[in-house]
């Protein structure tokens, strides 16, 4: 069952489901953020709010992977650690999908305007997604409640 955590915090981390899944972090960054990452480096995210689209499908599932997301001390491996263990980001918000498709939840934020701040961003395995990393813009509000999750 789709479902939307509006806040992270001890109590909603264990309510995250242990089965294979996508998942949408909203990542806020305090400040810009220079990416260090070899592919992307140089490229500066200005301080604001990002969407994150990702998958789960190993041990744990989604209630593993987006625990590791929310921890600030870790190593990094995937493309978005970049934006979560380096102090500036944090991961505020999840919307959780069991057997959920993150490149289906990525189409669904897809709007004329969407900012797609850097291209191929956590989609280097996908040959249709611009990037899963979306910036929303000022005044867009993201409506997680009309997220069906566009199951598998």
């Amino acid at each position: 069952m789709t479902r939307f955590f509006q806040e992270i915090n001890d109590e909603t981390l264990r309510q995250l489901p242990k089965v294979a899944g996508a998942y949408v972090l909203v990542i806020e960054l305090a400040t810009d953020l220079t990416l260090q990452n070899k592919r992307f480096a140089g490229t500066i995210l200005a301080k604001g709010t990002y969407l994150y689209c990702g998958s789960a499908n190993g041990p744990g599932g989604i209630a593993a992977r987006v625990k590791r997301h929310c921890k600030q001390d870790k190593k990094p491996h995937w493309h978005v650690d970049e934006l979560t263990s380096n102090g500036v980001g944090r991961v505020v918000s999840v919307l959780v999908v069991p057997d959920g498709n993150e490149c289906e939840l990525r189409a669904k934020f897809q709007e004329p305007n969407t900012v797609v701040p850097v291209p191929g961003f956590g989609s280097s395995d996908c040959a249709d997604c611009p990037s899963h990393l979306v910036q929303m813009r000022i005044g867009w509000d993201a409506d997680f409640s009309k997220i069906d999750g566009g199951g598998n």
